[in-house]
Parts: C-alpha cells; sequence; structure tokens
C-alpha cells in the first residue's frame, strides 16, 4: 500500500457492527463484558478505545511501522517515551529543538535523575565522545525547531550502537522522512501539527517497530493517562487522511517563500533545507523526500523591526503552533522557545530578530504579497 492509500484505509476498514465507512467516534469510557474477563478486547477506554486504536494504527502504517500510541499532546508523547528511562540515566539531546520539550526534559525529568546532555548532534564525533556508560537514549530533533537544522539520523544511529534512538519527526512528518528505516527506534509527533492539518485538535503519537520499546511506551500511555478521547482521535484520524495533498503544497509554498526572501534586500538570513545555502541541503536531500513547510528568517534592523513586522502580515497570522492549512507567523524567543533561558537561546542563533513561519495552502502569489507589502 502506498502513502495516501495507507493514510485512508489503515485501521479504517468498515465498521463491524453497522457497516459504517468512516470508523465511529467511540464516545464511551466503558464495555459491558460478558463475563468476568471476557470482552471483545476493550474494558476502559483509557486503556483502549476503537477510535483512538483506528488513528494509531493509520499513524504507524504512515511511518511503515507496527505500533502507535496516541496521546493527548505532543509533549505527552515526549514524556511517554522519556518514561520508559529511570533515575540516573543519560540522554544525549539535539540542542535546538522546541521550547517545550526542553522545559520538559530540565525542569521537569531532571528533578527525577535523569540527566540531560544538549549538544550539536550534526557533529557525529562529537555525539559519539558524549557517549557514558549511563547513557540510554539520543534525542534528535530533525528539522529543529526553529533554526531548520538537520541531524544526519542514519549516522547517529549507527554511533548510537545499542542506545535508544528517538526522533522527533515533526517537522518533516512521514510524507517527507521515515525515521526508523534510518535506523532510529521511536519517532514521535506532536499530531497537532502536519498529522492534524487543521489546527483545531492537540495531540500526539509515539511510533515504534520494535514490540518491546512498543509495550513499554503503552505501559507508560495506561499508567500516566495522558490519551485522547475519541472525539480528538477521530479529527486527527481525519485530518491525515489528506496529509500528502497538504505537505505537497506546503513545500512548494515555503520554497517559493524562502527564496523570495532571500532575494530580499531587508532579509539579512533565511533557514530552509530546500535552498542551496542551507549548510544541511545535500543531506536533506539524501535523508528527506521534500523540504517541508517550515521558514525562519532574521530581518536586517533591531530587534523591534522584528517584532513590528509581526504584527503587520494580513495572511500570516501572529499565533503560536504551525503545521495548518493556514500561514501563521511567530516569534520564538517571546512565544514557543521563551522558557529557554535567554543566553541559551541566543548560543544557538534564537535571537529576538528571528521570525519563524509556517507556510501554509493558500495561494502563493497572496503569500508572497503580504510579506512584500509588510517588508515595504
Amino acid at each position: 500500500m502506498k502513502f495516501s492509500t495507507k493514510a485512508i484505509h489503515a485501521g479504517q476498514d468498515a465498521d463491524p457492527a453497522t457497516g459504517a465507512t468512516i470508523v465511529p467516534i467511540y464516545q464511551t469510557s466503558t464495555y459491558t463484558q460478558e463475563a468476568v474477563g471476557v470482552h471483545k478486547g476493550f474494558d476502559y477506554s483509557r486503556t483502549a478505545n476503537p477510535t483512538r486504536r483506528a488513528l494509531e494504527t493509520q499513524l504507524a502504517a504512515l511511518e511503515n511501522a507496527r505500533f502507535g500510541c496516541a496521546f493527548a499532546s505532543g509533549v505527552a508523547a515526549t514524556a511517554a517515551v522519556i518514561g520508559v528511562l529511570s533515575s540516573g540515566d543519560h540522554v544525549i539531546v539535539s540542542d535546538d529543538l522546541y521550547g517545550g520539550t526542553y522545559r520538559l526534559f530540565s525542569n521537569v525529568f531532571g528533578r527525577y535523575g535523569l540527566q540531560f546532555t544538549y549538544m550539536d548532534m550534526t557533529d557525529v564525533d562529537a555525539v559519539r565522545k558524549a557517549i557514558r556508560p549511563s547513557t540510554k537514549m539520543m534525542w534528535i530533533e530533525t528539522p529543529t525547531n526553529p533554526m531548520l537544522t538537520l541531524v544526519d539520523i542514519k549516522a547517529v544511529a549507527e554511533a548510537a550502537s545499542d542506545l535508544i534512538v528517538a526522533v522527533d519527526n515533526t517537522f518533516a512528518t512521514p510524507y517527507f522522512q521515515l525515521p526508523l528505516e534510518l535506523g532510529a527506534d521511536v519517532v514521535v509527533h506532536s499530531t497537532t501539527k502536519y498529522i492534524g492539518g487543521h489546527s483545531d485538535v492537540v495531540g500526539g503519537v509515539a511510533i515504534t517497530d520494535d514490540k518491546d520499546l512498543y509495550e513499554a511506551i503503552k505501559f507508560q500511555q495506561n499508567s500516566a493517562g495522558g490519551v485522547p478521547g475519541p472525539n480528538d482521535a477521530w479529527l486527527t484520524m481525519r485530518g491525515a487522511k489528506t496529509l500528502a495533498l497538504r505537505m505537497r503544497d506546503h513545500a512548494k509554498n515555503a520554497q517559493a517563500v524562502a527564496e523570495f526572501l532571500e532575494a530580499h534586500s531587508q532579509v539579512d538570513r533565511v533557514y530552509y533545507p530546500g535552498l542551496r545555502s542551507h549548510p544541511q541541503h545535500e543531506l536533506a536531500k539524501r535523508q528527506m523526500s521534500g523540504f517541508g513547510g517550515m521558514v525562519s528568517f532574521t530581518l536586517k534592523g533591531d530587534d523591534a523591526r522584528a517584532l513590528g513586522f509581526a504584527n503587520q502580515l494580513k495572511y500570516f497570522s501572529l499565533a503560536e503552533s504551525l503545521g495548518g492549512v493556514e500561514s501563521l507567523i511567530c516569534h520564538p524567543a517571546r512565544m514557543t522557545h521563551g522558557s529557554i533561558p535567554k543566553e541559551e537561546r541566543e548560543r544557538r542563533g534564537l535571537t529576538d530578530r528571528l521570525l519563524r513561519l509556517s507556510v501554509g495552502i493558500e495561494d502563493i502569489e497572496d503569500l508572497i504579497e503580504d510579506l512584500r507589502s509588510a517588508l515595504g
């Protein structure tokens, strides 16, 4: 089965009770049993729900994997993957990453004895040297949020040997990147973003082809209970059906926006893997089948100009999040990455002059004109 076919059919057989073509929303917390312990595979909806199970099957199929665990948010999915570790374990982490992930690792799990080393994972030799006897996991974002840096998944996985390699694949989506096929052990998505695709539902998923790792994550899912309700699962499943169509237009528009910005006299620097000027452009061509819909850039001038520019756009809404059909602009230092200390942000290049675009699927001429007008 090809990608678009899996998105529409995997886990989505006709309802056995009624023949409904679309998976129903099973709005129930519990299930009547024929006798004690005798049921149809469902006993309580925190543990399993038919709508959620359909979503998990669908999304696992898109990553060419067997197992998926859906969560109420991307952060909940991340927490469940980290939750398979124990106090004293060490994790090597991409130093450019989503602010919510940094906050979770440093301010929550760090209090429970887990240790995190944040580093430039484009340097594979340095990654290899950073491995300790207590190191149990590599946590990779690629492309990173918001600098659009790429990490060579295959090279890091080879350096990791028997460590768990986790990849946050939210920016690329399974349509453009398949980390498990490059040696990763588990993939995490904020399904709030491109997979849901319509900015109307919050969710997350952890996907693996390793049965033992799946069982460990499933235990976390059931024990901690950060699961999505059936309505959220159904909305996410519906959004994922059109992922291929949307990602093609997101990437096409983002490429045009990146090229426009790079050529503009008022723009200092543009970060987009599809540009030849991107330092990992060749890696992007090898590792991904498309360059995604996210573009970051810095304007010439002071910090105030960047803040003013973010308020001048008509079709790019000033908002958190990304990956919806509508275009968004974000000021990462004061919005999505505000939880990272200022000195840490600036060391990574995440200054107050940086702006991040989630390029939607509107008409590209309207988007370019919107940017041109604000830059003028």
